[in-house]
């Protein structure tokens, strides 16, 4: 099994503080692999790090590393980390002075993935039609994304990150403060894209992992304590605290 992401051993100290504690992680390629685990585990640092967002954030040490498709991301550039890696985070983040069409043509023009301005038409309608939201904004694509609703502009920023054509997508809890109906082609979305992208996921919710996920890694005390296909470690468990995690929710 290839993995597009993997670490090895990774830690990571955050201001002197110890967050991620030997972290071995695989992500298949064309795949959705879950991370699962209780508040303050390390799951969004971890994600961080895999495009080394993580670095913004003040003083940090690290040991180990993290492969980007077996190169090490610490041996590249991190703009180019940040454009093969492309991230969506918790609370939707569009930028508010553009409009909905500048929010998904501004990275794809920055990083190049267009040529001309057809090329660019067709990949904002494209990225806006994967994220669902295309037939919700084509005839407003002028105005600003604060006409939208919460749900709307986490697709916003989805289809925002789709246009960057990255080889993995990273969602940092995507569907946590949105509504149902929002959160539901949000999954949609994100099971037809994985033939496309890799999709690495972060969710407090188990039952999320069981709807879309291929593989689930279960993250208590910055460690990954479980890893495997998602049914067969929800169900069947082998680490005593995954399983009461899994089984208690939390």
């Amino acid at each position: 099994m290839k993995c597009i992401v993997e670490s090895r051993k990774f830690r990571l100290w955050i201001e002197g503080a110890e967050i991620l504690k030997g972290v071995d992680f695989c992500a298949p390629r064309n795949s959705i692999s879950v991370i699962v685990g209780p508040s303050g585990s390390g799951k969004s640092t971890f994600l961080k790090s895999i495009n080394r967002i993580i670095e913004i954030h003040g003083s940090i040490r690290r040991d180990g590393d993290i492969l980007l498709d077996g190169v090490s991301v610490y041996s590249l550039d991190p703009v180019e980390v940040r454009r093969r890696v492309a991230m969506v985070f918790q609370i939707p983040n569009p930028f508010p002075h553009l409009s909905i069409f500048e929010n998904v043509a501004l990275p794809a023009r920055v990083n190049g993935v267009a040529k001309n301005k057809s090329e660019l038409n067709e990949l904002v309608r494209w990225a806006l039609e994967k994220a669902m939201l295309w037939d919700e904004v084509r005839d407003r694509l002028d105005k600003k994304p604060g006409v939208l609703s919460g749900g709307q502009k986490q697709r916003l920023c989805l289809a925002r990150a789709l246009a960057m054509k990255p080889e993995v997508l990273l969602l940092d809890e995507p569907t946590a403060n949105i509504d149902v109906i929002n959160a539901k082609k949000i999954e949609e979305s994100l099971r037809e894209l994985k033939n496309e992208v890799t999709i690495i996921l972060v969710t407090h919710n188990p039952n999320q992992a069981l709807r879309i996920g291929d593989f689930v890694n279960v993250m208590y005390d910055g460690r990954i304590i479980e890893s495997g296909p998602v049914r067969e470690i929800v169900f069947r468990a082998r680490n005593e605290i995954a399983l009461k995690l899994l089984s208690e929710g939390w």
